[in-house]
């Protein structure tokens, strides 16, 4: 099942910058290996913000629940969830 995943990153201004960032690497390295294992299949950033969307391919909404939940910086996190559906004129076969 495919996913569009909003997510926006708010971290309070007193929040131990150390600590950020060394959050920010332990997510950034739990994220390339989602992306490895093609659950995690693309990321943007958004211009302007602290937020990326995201494209997630699971296999059910509680695998989905689960990684998002597993992120280290997800307690600073507004996440919207999009459910996607293959386009019936798509040329992309992988898009299921």
């Amino acid at each position: 099942m495919l996913f569009m995943v909003e997510m926006d990153l708010s971290v309070p201004l007193t929040f131990d910058q150390k600590e950020f960032e060394r959050l920010k690497l332990t997510e950034k390295n739990h994220f390339q290996e989602l992306q490895r294992s093609g659950k995690w299949r693309h990321i943007w950033r958004v211009t302007g913000h602290y937020a990326n969307v995201s494209i997630f391919d699971v296999d059910n909404n509680a695998e989905l629940h689960d990684l998002l939940t597993g992120l280290p910086l997800y307690p600073f996190m507004t996440i919207k969830v999009t459910p996607l559906n293959r386009h019936p004129s798509s040329l992309h076969d992988d898009d299921r």
